[in-house]
């Protein structure tokens, strides 16, 4: 775990190049193990950790949580996302985000997870704008200059975008980046890129300095750059698209260019660095979700697929790739795994 200073603070959203191409925090996915990946191979302009609850690191659980804070150096620009409902708890982790050396602290208000719900927290505040708005003053007040940005979604049952973000825009966050979908449409309808483009007018009216990002169903840089500039957005989070590609941010690699034999490389690796972090503290088991995107449309996907679920660790992961290559080198033609 880095808890060197952080070198691009304060505001290191203030020196970003437009559009802004930000990872977003996946629960589960973008962990310690998984972003030195994404950094290496295909580095956004952001990156974020997976969320973490206030509450739980405001309490005698804080050393089991503290893993989920875990990155490295390679990954600057990175944020701390967290989620809670208790602004004394928020002022308290942002000062340990500060302490432990993150460039900015986000605030988490747009996950339909029914559990965090019930705390009051994730989507739940969309409801409660004047909690909402006490929470960020309370996370600037302990980030000590860190800059606080919110990752939201368009309302909570109905699209509401133009009266919510006009009270985040209030507090003025460094940046809000809104998912184009209300809570209640989880991800069961398509992102509605149009309502992003209305959240820049209600900026642009406020005369607000708040950078908006857009975030929904963006599959590749191309697209990213296209909806920034249909929407007038500041940048773009991409999300799912992320799964089994780490290449996803670097424009000089195409996902069609990645062969099956760096793919199950980079699987290696990934495998090879979760065992190094997190031997127990994180069972295996967890990788078995990256293992089906890292092997999606390969020939004979699915046997190798049922091969990698009943593996334990990386070295079982090393002898079921070296069975369906046959033995052969995974790096081909003298190329390294992030040189396709």
């Amino acid at each position: 775990m880095s808890t060197a200073t952080n070198p691009t603070s304060p505001n290191f959203w203030a020196g970003l190049d437009r559009p802004i191409m930000a990872m977003a925090p996946l629960a589960g996915v973008t962990d310690a193990a998984f972003r030195p990946l994404i950094a290496k191979y295909g580095k956004p302009d952001i990156l974020f950790t997976e969320f973490v609850s206030c509450d739980g690191l405001c309490s005698a659980g804080r050393e089991k949580l503290l893993p989920d804070f875990w990155y490295d150096e390679s990954e600057r620009p990175i944020v701390a996302q967290i989620f809670g409902s208790r602004p004394e708890n928020f002022l308290e982790t942002a000062q340990l985000v500060k302490e432990l050396g993150f460039d900015g602290v986000d605030i988490n208000t747009g996950c339909p997870d029914k559990n965090v719900e019930k705390q009051g927290a994730g989507s739940a505040l969309i409801k409660n704008p004047s909690l909402m708005k006490e929470i960020i003053r309370a996370t600037g007040e302990g980030a000590g200059g860190l800059p606080v940005s919110v990752k939201t979604r368009l309302g909570y049952s109905t699209n509401i975008i133009c009266e919510w973000l006009a009270h985040l825009l209030e507090e003025s966050p460094a940046a809000v980046t809104v998912h184009a979908r209300t809570r209640a449409e989880m991800s069961k309808v398509p992102a509605r890129w149009d309502a992003i483009a209305e959240a820049v007018n209600v900026k642009r009216e406020m005369q607000s300095q708040t950078l908006i990002l857009g975030n929904g169903d963006v599959k590749c840089l191309e697209e990213a750059r296209r909806l920034a500039g249909e929407t007038g957005a500041d940048g773009v989070m991409i999300g799912r698209g992320i799964f089994g590609n780490p290449w996803l941010f670097n424009p000089d690699v195409l996902a069609g260019d990645i062969t099956p034999a760096q793919r199950l490389e980079v699987m290696l690796e990934h495998c090879r660095g979760f065992e190094e972090k997190f031997a127990g503290l994180k069972r295996f088991e967890v990788l078995r979700r990256h293992f089906k995107w890292y092997v999606q449309g390969f020939d004979s996907a699915k046997s190798l697929r049922m091969a990698l679920m009943e593996t334990k660790n990386a070295d079982d992961v090393a002898a079921v790739i070296e069975e369906y290559t046959g033995g052969e080198s995974l790096t081909t033609s003298g190329e390294s795994a992030d040189r396709p």
